[in-house]
């Protein structure tokens, strides 16, 4: 039975992911060049590690960090302000029937990743983690 229309999917759909996926590939491209007027971008190192795509595609959510660190905040300020420059940009490389309007937020997933490896190591939790060779006998 087809899905009632305006019926959201469990997640994004594909054209959402590649277009999403098109639009990081382009924000990196323009990142790598960085001819930027703005002082606060000149030399700036970004990288771009995922882009999401709303469901009309109008608005990009990309999650951006400094080479492994987070960006300062003079940065990332800047970052916003040249968002409808990069806007522009985007719309150029990337054939959408509207050019989306970019949002951009901080990358915290490496972060968050080596919490949760901090958290494995220690040694209450490794304990819990190592099977037993009692347990295996008595299945």
């Amino acid at each position: 039975m087809p899905k009632p229309r305006g019926h959201q999917a469990e997640g994004p759909s594909q054209r959402q992911l590649r277009v999403a996926e098109e639009v990081r590939h382009a924000l990196a491209a323009l990142f790598e060049r960085r001819d930027f007027r703005d002082p606060d971008l000149a030399n700036i190192h970004v990288t771009v590690t995922e882009v999401r795509a709303s469901p009309d595609l109008k608005h990009m959510t990309a999650f951006v960090s400094g080479l492994g660190k987070d960006l300062p905040e003079p940065q990332f300020k800047a970052l916003r302000r040249a968002a409808p420059f990069l806007r522009t940009q985007v719309a150029k490389a990337v054939r959408l029937k509207y050019a989306p309007d970019l949002h951009f937020q901080p990358d915290t997933a490496l972060d968050y990743a080596m919490q949760i490896d901090r958290a494995l190591r220690q040694p209450e939790v490794a304990r819990d983690l190592v099977p037993r060779p009692a347990d295996d006998a008595e299945a």
